[in-house]
């Protein structure tokens, strides 16, 4: 057997201990256990406004958005809201006002797609009652339309 490959045993009679942790290193004055100086302070204008759960962006709005994501049209497989149908929605108290709009007037959901988006917004929890205004000005276009819905339906 070759010199490199044999292995070699060393016995030892004792070892020496590591050493311990010192608490004493730790220093306890106050002003080291104060916060430190934020690193981005002066970078940022000024914390964000929390967002109000029944106006854009909050909880409550963004549900019923997502309930209206769920319908769709039945004669293009877009669903109402990225179509564009829908122009605006107001909670108050609990209270949803949803106004939209078809692509026309004699769309054959006309009498069944208001009543649609009643119910769905007012299964919503949160929403006690829930109102849809159907209007016809500004009219429909395709510049209402989401990129998704565009990309969707091959208009891109």
């Amino acid at each position: 057997m070759s010199e490199d490959r044999m292995i070699k045993v060393e016995e030892v009679e004792s070892v020496e201990a590591p050493p311990k942790a010192r608490v004493a290193d730790v220093e306890t004055a106050p002003e080291k256990l104060e916060r430190k100086r934020d690193y981005l302070e002066g970078f940022l204008a000024a914390k964000p406004a929390a967002a109000d759960p029944h106006g854009v962006g909050g909880d409550l709005y963004e549900a019923i958005v997502s309930a209206l994501k769920d319908i769709y049209d039945p004669e293009i497989p877009v669903n109402i809201y990225d179509l564009g149908l829908i122009y605006n929605v107001e909670i108050d108290e609990g209270h949803a006002v949803v106004t939209m709009t078809l692509t026309t007037p004699h769309c054959p959901v006309a009498e069944s797609m208001p009543a649609e988006v009643e119910l769905r917004v007012g299964a919503v929890p949160g929403v006690g009652d829930a109102e849809v205004n159907l209007v016809w000005d500004p009219p429909w276009s395709p510049a209402n339309m989401t990129d998704e819905a565009r990309l969707e339906l091959g208009m891109l």
